[in-house]
């Protein structure tokens, strides 16, 4: 595992991505708890598996020094998201592997934020991690993150697979693979 001291606060244009604060969980809580922003994963979280899942965000980054960031607009510092990178899961076929991974409020979608903040994060990951790749993956419904993914320069690997926490026959199920490596990002940074 690749640690940077002491945990990084990243910057964009609009926004930045910094570590967790307690009053980030109410309003992670609430986008957790909607429907439509939790449409492709298997259910909404509770209030409580919701503060557990942003406790650990907040612990990996003090641990590790970068994770998935909550993510807060620039002019008045209100609460979007997350936007970052999460060492894969071992059960996962690709793993071991760095993945960029994000989630925002709906409020946020359509302007470009998500991309914004996961740039600043690949950034990150291969300036300072010198990562050799990141990967992305979703549900292959899920075609806004897909497209996401494609503004950030990665490509689709061609290697679905299913999730190994679901049933196969589970809607959600079959997944896609996206990566970039640094190389890649370097060529699509310097042609920006």
């Amino acid at each position: 595992m690749v640690k940077t001291t002491p945990p990084a606060t990243l910057t964009s244009e609009r926004q930045y991505l910094r570590q967790w604060q307690a009053s980030d969980f109410a309003p992670f809580a609430y986008l957790n708890a909607d429907t439509e922003v939790m449409r492709y994963f298997p259910n909404v979280l509770s209030p409580d598996i919701s503060d557990k899942i942003a406790k650990k965000c907040q612990a990996l980054i003090a641990q590790n020094g970068w994770g998935l960031w909550a993510v807060c607009r620039k002019r008045d510092g209100q609460f979007m998201g997350f936007v970052g990178l999460n060492q894969t899961d071992a059960a996962m076929p690709f793993a071991p592997a760095v993945e960029m991974a994000w989630r925002l409020d709906k409020a946020y979608w359509g302007q470009g934020y998500a991309t914004e903040a996961a740039q600043a994060a690949l950034r990150f990951a291969f300036e300072q991690l010198l990562l050799d790749e990141v990967v992305a993956f979703t549900a292959t419904i899920n075609i806004p993150s897909q497209r996401v993914m494609q503004r950030l320069g990665m490509q689709n690997r061609q290697q679905n697979f299913y999730h190994p926490a679901l049933a196969d026959s589970h809607p959600l199920a079959e997944h896609v693979l996206y990566s970039i490596t640094r190389e890649q990002w370097q060529q699509s940074a310097a042609n920006r």
